[in-house]
């Protein structure tokens, strides 16, 4: 299998997964209170939002690789 079809399959898993889930979210702790051996943090949940275009993109480019590299190894 040729590098253009590898790199173009995983674009296109990445990019259908761009679309699925819209964003990567993660959690940071943050400390509120700190007085002594009392100690009082909190959690906050944060999403980084990924464009839908981003992922169709992804998704048409992986094709166009895939494409490419079955056209090229023919």
């Amino acid at each position: 299998m040729k590098l253009a079809s590898i790199v173009g399959i995983l674009l296109i898993v990445l990019g259908s997964l761009a679309l699925v889930y819209q964003g990567i979210s993660y959690v940071t702790d943050e400390t509120v209170v700190d007085i002594g051996p009392l100690k009082v943090e909190a959690e906050h949940k944060k999403t980084l939002p990924l464009p839908p275009v981003l992922g169709i993109i992804a998704v048409v480019g992986g094709a166009g690789l895939v494409f490419y590299g079955a056209r090229r190894s023919s």
